[in-house]
């Protein structure tokens, strides 16, 4: 059994020293130092930040814990493991949260993937692949937009890292004139909710060590991250492609619903577990037939129609969906007469792929950088 090592407030000048504001510790006579095993999680209680994750040392878990006012926020820096052994990326907590609009013209380049699972190495291949980062973990696309739709909760061990290397691309790319969007998917909703059915069980486990409940306290609304993906969308715009995590049935066709309103009718209700919906609208949405789980496009036995495509391209003046949520192939596949992307592949089997839309054309890339042309 591994031997567990804990510092609870108010041992905080013990558990933590900081160095310019950054989440850097060292604990007694353990070097701790640089990024966490699983971390670090921001949580704000009484006023104050408090900073928490878990580091090894000789097979021993060490919990740091560490506080500053809301005032210093501005001025903390954390540090963020990746796969690569060594190397970390830091991350300025956003000054304000604000919730996402979900329709962007004029976008001439895009990058999009889904389905990560907490697969940091292969979330990191692909963005470089594609020129989105650098190796140091900047942003490179430009102007262009970066689309995740959805899935990068669950399986893997490395989701806490996946969610903030989105979270910090999002104001690099804004400065580059760049924009990154994170349309939440059936595995997002599930860890708002409280349903863990596939989570990799460190998770946890380290939220007990950490003496947080993991749906309420780690992703709750006093926590940085929760609060960030309560501010995500459903279902997007962008350009000419609507992208939502598994699509858009028939019934969701035929309700009287704006793009805006969909997502705002939805946003309340991300971490409700109770299913007692007053806006009827939302069992549709939330259910078999809704955005996060819909499987008609790929579904042999009860496939969607070409009416039913057609229909939601008009309704929402788009080209194109993409989606993600069912894998169908080792690549990015076109279906439905060219009109559907699915963008769910084998990431953990080593199938990465993304689907880029650049200058009218599409193409699918993998994790060399290599691109194939799909549709002009």
């Amino acid at each position: 059994m591994k031997k567990i090592v804990f510092a609870f407030l108010p041992l905080v000048l013990i558990g933590f020293i900081f160095s310019d504001m950054s989440y850097n510790a060292t604990m007694k006579n353990n070097d701790t130092t640089g990024a966490p095993n699983d971390g670090p999680y921001v949580l704000y209680k009484n006023d104050r930040v408090f900073i928490k994750g878990i580091f090894e040392e000789n097979g021993a878990k060490i919990i740091k814990v560490d506080s500053v006012s809301i005032a210093e926020k501005a001025g903390l820096s954390l540090t963020v493991a990746t796969d690569e052994p060594g190397k970390t990326f830091s991350v300025k907590l956003k000054s304000k949260l604000e919730t996402e609009k979900c329709e962007y013209k004029k976008v001439s380049k895009q990058l999009v993937m889904s389905d990560i699972e907490g697969n940091f190495g292969a979330f990191r291949k692909l963005l470089q692949a594609g020129g989105v980062i650098d190796t140091n973990y900047n942003w490179a696309f430009g102007n262009g937009h970066l689309v995740l739709t959805g899935d990068f909760f669950d399986r893997g061990n490395q989701v806490t890292e996946v969610l903030w290397l989105i979270y910090s691309l999002e104001d690099k790319a804004k400065t580059a004139g760049g924009y990154v969007h994170f349309v939440l998917g059936n595995h997002e909703i599930m860890n708002l909710s409280g349903d863990l059915r596939y989570l990799d069980p460190k998770y946890s486990q380290n939220a007990g060590l950490l003496n947080e409940d993991y749906v309420t306290g780690l992703y709750g609304e006093n926590s940085e991250i929760g609060r960030w993906l309560r501010t995500k969308n459903i279902v997007e715009k962008v350009g000419h492609i609507l992208f939502a995590h598994g699509g858009i049935s028939a019934e969701i066709n035929s309700m009287d619903i704006s793009l805006p309103e969909l997502n705002e009718i939805s946003r309340p209700y991300y971490s409700d577990s109770t299913y007692n919906y007053t806006d009827k609208k939302l069992y549709f949405i939330f259910g078999d037939e809704g955005p996060f789980w819909y499987r008609g496009y790929y579904k042999a036995s009860a496939i969607a129609s070409a009416n039913q495509i057609d229909s939601t391209l008009e309704k929402y003046d788009v080209k194109h969906i993409a989606t993600g949520h069912t894998i169908v192939s080792d690549t990015i596949s076109v279906w439905h007469k060219d009109k559907v992307f699915n963008t769910d592949v084998h990431h953990a089997k080593g199938h990465s792929e993304a689907l880029l839309a650049e200058n009218g054309k599409y193409y699918r890339v993998n994790a060399a950088g290599e691109k194939f042309l799909l549709k002009k």
